[in-house]
């Protein structure tokens, strides 16, 4: 009977500790209220969007440059809750829980039929969590938008890479290989030597051989947003993302050229308005959602990069 009780106190324990790492679910933030009269500043960190990468295009820019694009689309990415959890050297983890992608009801599990139903919104396939500072808090329920990325500024994108299966040396690390005559039998491919002598007679951990290929997490970073469509959800960045077409990514402000250049700027007292690229005055903040995308153009596209390249050298 007592290790029954036990058992019994030890799970309660777990389940409050649990539920208590989700601050609130639909509890109104008093800060999301305030900051709509807010701008964006480096300190602030705003929250990334889930989109579904769709395939490639092309465009041709004003100076008749031909751009690569890669066509992410928003499917009705919404807030579904808050984050705040403490930590002991530093401020509180604070984030924004991110769901996209409506499903059916009958494919979802009943524990996230009552977390959708809570936050009020449709069932949907993908949940993931960004953290973002107080003043970017969204309230429960928020529709974001293409409109929540500037043309002109630079994203980060975060994807799952094309699985490739088990892979050699020379397809996975760029080996030469060996020989393709005199002396080399049947190992025209092979990795060579491993190891090394009787010591430290081991292969040193780390060490660049054959394996399974490709099917990790990448960050493609800096990549260029060429042109927005509010219409169709749809953002346009320049380049390559990693993935499969329909994969879900995770798109957010360029760690680098986006939020710490802005700092280093703003640390050296230069103008707000040469803190972001060019073209780019401000960012929406908190957020882009679906009611400021109803006041903007339908398509909205970058100034040209660079100089014209048919243009004659001076």
């Amino acid at each position: 009977m007592l290790r029954r009780l036990c058992a019994t106190s030890r799970f309660s324990q777990a389940r409050a500790l649990h539920a208590s790492y989700i601050a609130c679910f639909a509890s109104p933030v008093p800060e999301a209220a305030e900051a709509s009269t807010q701008q964006w500043s480096p300190l602030s960190k705003r929250t990334g969007v889930i989109a579904r990468k769709r395939g490639m295009t092309a465009m041709w820019d004003s100076n008749g440059a031909r751009i690569p694009l890669t066509i992410l689309q928003i499917e009705n990415c919404q807030v579904t809750a808050h984050v705040e959890k403490p930590r002991r050297h530093s401020d509180p983890y604070v984030a924004v829980q991110i769901a996209a992608s409506d499903r059916s009801a009958k494919n979802t599990t009943k524990a996230m039929l009552g977390h959708f139903e809570k936050a009020g919104v449709a069932p949907k396939r993908i949940v993931k969590e960004f953290e973002v500072t107080k003043d970017a808090l969204l309230p429960v329920g928020t529709t974001l938008s293409a409109v929540h990325f500037v043309p002109g500024q630079f994203v980060d994108v975060v994807a799952n890479s094309l699985g490739k299966g088990f892979a050699g040396v020379m397809k996975r690390w760029n080996f030469k290989g060996l020989r393709a005559s005199h002396g080399v039998s049947v190992s025209h491919r092979s990795a060579g030597s491993t190891g090394q002598h009787q010591d430290p007679g081991r292969v040193f951990p780390g060490k660049k051989m054959a394996g399974r290929l490709g099917g990790k997490r990448i960050t493609q970073q800096n990549l260029f947003v060429a042109r927005i469509d509010t219409a169709l959800n749809i953002i346009y960045v320049k380049g390559c993302v990693p993935g499969v077409d329909n994969a879900h990514v995770y798109i957010s402000d360029a760690t680098k050229k986006m939020v710490a250049s802005a700092k280093v700027k703003m640390a050296k007292g230069k103008e707000p308005e040469t803190w972001l690229p060019r073209g780019v005055d401000t960012l929406p903040f908190p957020a882009g959602t679906a009611e400021v995308a109803a006041q903007v153009a339908d398509v909205i596209v970058a100034p040209a990069q660079g100089r014209n390249p048919w243009a004659p050298k001076e």
